[in-house]
């Protein structure tokens, strides 16, 4: 293949805003600081309180009417929302509510529309395990696991600070938070991410220091090591290797003991950003993922692409953002006839018509209501991941469009040293 094919697909116009919003979120975090260490210690008090406040099979099933909802309050300079809830109201929390505050919890990579700019140099790439993915908190003595929409994944010793009661803490107070994708198979936990280790918050730290922290805290503790009476469960660290060439071919053709799904990309200056974020973004094909298109129930791909959107107060239809995507409008009478309200996820196909994208802004999307999602969800899907799915099926970002980015940045003289980062 001649350098003029290579390189033709990665120029290609943007479909999206993509690379503005990583350029604000870099400028916003830097700007903005909240306390971090608070922020990690209510969680962690969050996620152990509640294995005493209600049974653990009802925290994401039940939903109870008598639930007032709590509006969330919005930081108009930082554009994210704050924790609607304090310590006490979280651990008080039922279905919708308490899936919507976990899932909040964690950092959530918008899928790539768009080849970042300076992928050689100022990204990280891994390949993501299949999975589920939770927060592993070790506090008290003791070690728990929670899925996105708060649901016990396990309880467990371990060798994390404070995660078992033979470990010897030098405080009563010192506790370890990280973002984990359980793979089943070998039940191990791999360790994607770290919010906070022994009490020490690592939200405002960057990628690249968290990384470097998570792989030689979790060596020194043990954590790694093979399960034993007072450590159930192996936790290892992710081979994180910087975006160049041989990085990147590594990452999606070289062999891991896992099973993959997809590859993940971390801006090396991102800190820990609760909620959907550009600075960190997923990608797949056919070779490192079993699902690159969604499927149904069955495992079958649906014949049109579907969306899940949440209704607003107006009949506004808008995407799981902030801000959010508007999608389109519900008349007042089709909302009243099929007794729809404000905060439903609602399902719908796109028809004939797709979506139409002008100037990486959507001007159009045929929807075909289909009905309400399946209550177990946590909230709508992203702008991202609308796009991805659309441009999976009829135009999607190659591989190819990867390296040739990197190729182009190269030729133009910028560079970088290889660095690998393995656990």
């Amino acid at each position: 293949m001649s350098s003029h094919d290579i390189r033709r697909p990665f120029k290609r116009p943007a479909i999206s805003d993509q690379q503005r919003r990583r350029e604000l979120s870099l400028l916003r975090q830097s700007q903005n600081r909240h306390d971090a260490q608070l922020q990690a210690r209510r969680l962690a008090s969050t996620v152990h309180s509640l294995q005493s406040s209600y049974q653990e099979q009802q925290v994401d099933i039940q939903v109870t009417d008598e639930l007032e909802s709590c509006p969330e309050e919005v930081d108009d300079d930082y554009g994210h929302h704050k924790d609607a809830h304090d310590l006490r109201q979280a651990t008080k929390l039922r279905g919708p509510d308490a899936r919507l505050w976990f899932a909040k919890q964690l950092m959530l990579p918008e899928w790539m529309i768009d080849v970042p700019d300076k992928l050689n140099t100022d990204w990280y790439v891994f390949a993501r395990p299949a999975g589920k993915r939770c927060f592993v908190v070790s506090s008290n003595g003791t070690t728990i696991s929670r899925l996105r929409n708060g649901v016990l994944l396990h309880r467990f010793p371990s060798a994390l600070p404070n995660g078992a009661r033979t470990n010897n803490s030098k405080a009563a107070q010192s506790y370890c938070i990280l973002d984990c994708i359980f793979h089943e198979s070998d039940e191990t936990y791999y360790v994607i991410d770290g919010v906070c280790w022994a009490g020490i918050s690592l939200y405002e730290c960057t990628a690249e220091f968290r990384f470097f922290w998570l792989n030689s805290k979790l060596a020194e503790t043990g954590a790694c090591d093979v399960p034993s009476t007072y450590h159930k469960y192996k936790f290892s660290a992710l081979p994180v290797y910087n975006c160049d060439k041989e990085g990147l071919q590594t990452a999606y053709a070289g062999q891991v003991p896992y099973v993959k799904d997809g590859l993940l990309f971390y801006n090396k200056h991102a800190q820990y950003q609760t909620g959907n974020t550009p600075l960190s973004l997923v990608w797949k094909d056919e070779h490192c993922s079993q699902y690159v298109i969604d499927t149904d129930n069955k495992g079958q791909v649906q014949s049109q692409q579907q969306v899940v959107l949440e209704l607003l107060d107006d009949g506004r239809l808008a995407t799981s953002d902030d801000p959010p995507v508007i999608f389109g409008c519900l008349l007042g009478e089709f909302m009243q006839k099929r007794e729809l309200h404000g905060g439903d996820l609602i399902k719908f196909a796109i028809g004939e018509g797709g979506l139409v994208v002008v100037d990486s802004k959507l001007e159009k999307a045929d929807l075909k209501y289909l009905g309400k999602s399946n209550r177990a969800r946590a909230f709508a899907d992203s702008y991202s991941k609308v796009l991805f799915q659309h441009a999976a099926r009829y135009s999607p970002l190659r591989i190819e469009h990867l390296f040739a980015s990197i190729s182009s940045y190269v030729e133009d003289g910028n560079s970088t040293q290889d660095v690998e980062m393995a656990g």
